[in-house]
């Protein structure tokens, strides 16, 4: 499993209508609950107040022999996590899956799978250590002190990050879930490769706190160098353990 055998695609975003920063961003919205600073960060996201190097997908292949016969999968990821702001002041942001299937749907996107975000960590150029916080997890200058914790560890490195944030998913376990209206989160990978949270959907989905993060994957996949739905991959029983590693894959989007 690979991250350099393709190049890294760029995405199409919408021409830039908002010069708020990261900081400006967190400062307007230190008072927020969730309902606003969704709209607020959608608002943004969709007038394409993201920095440069967030419209830079990196690949990822996977492949599989089982079958004897050789498949290579390629799909390509945001560099790092859902951010909003200029090139010079950017920072990441926390939504519900409510306001990240929006964003996703806008740009051609999808949330990853389990078995995708332990293959991005493997991928990655950049693994930090967790850093797990206590207090006030859900409010918004929480979520802020995070992103400069982590901007802390970073350290100005570039390339495909991991290990920073819980993943929101798309899982199987929300389909066969009693309670109504779940999200499921996974990932937070320690560096010996082990994730702090296991796939869990014992959150309502309009819980949103600082250690989630909102990962893209581009929807159309490259299967034998042949563009694919993701959609359509998740159905093909040849093709969908290559990225989906539950007993049932049947949920593809919030």
């Amino acid at each position: 499993m690979s991250a350099s055998c393709q190049s890294v695609k760029k995405m199409s975003w919408p021409e830039r209508n908002s010069s708020l920063t990261g900081t400006q961003f967190y400062k307007q919205a230190a008072t927020m609950k969730w309902v606003a600073r969704d709209s607020f960060a959608v608002k943004e996201i969709l007038a394409g107040n993201v920095p440069d190097f967030l419209k830079k997908f990196e690949p990822v292949t996977v492949t599989d022999s089982a079958s004897g016969k050789k498949i290579v999968l390629t799909y390509y990821v945001s560099p790092d996590y859902l951010s909003i702001g200029t090139n010079t002041d950017w920072a990441r942001i926390n939504i519900t899956p409510i306001a990240a299937q929006r964003i996703a749907d806008s740009f051609q996107c999808f949330l990853p799978t389990r078995k995708m975000v332990d293959d991005i960590y493997k991928a990655a150029t950049i693994k930090l250590e967790p850093m797990p916080m206590y207090a006030f997890r859900d409010s918004t200058p929480t979520m802020w002190h995070h992103h400069l914790i982590v901007e802390g560890q970073r350290k100005g490195k570039k390339g495909l990050i991991a290990g920073i944030k819980k993943d929101v998913v798309i899982s199987g376990k929300i389909s066969r879930d009693k309670r109504d209206s779940r999200v499921a989160i996974y990932g937070w990978h320690k560096l010996d490769g082990q994730p702090i949270q296991p796939l869990y959907t014992g959150h309502i989905n309009w819980w949103v706190d600082y250690s989630q993060g909102i990962r893209l994957v581009y929807r159309k996949i490259k299967v034998n160098n042949k563009w694919v739905d993701y959609i359509d991959v998740l159905k093909d029983a040849a093709l969908q353990k290559l990225l989906c590693d539950e007993e049932v894959c049947d949920f593809y989007r919030y």
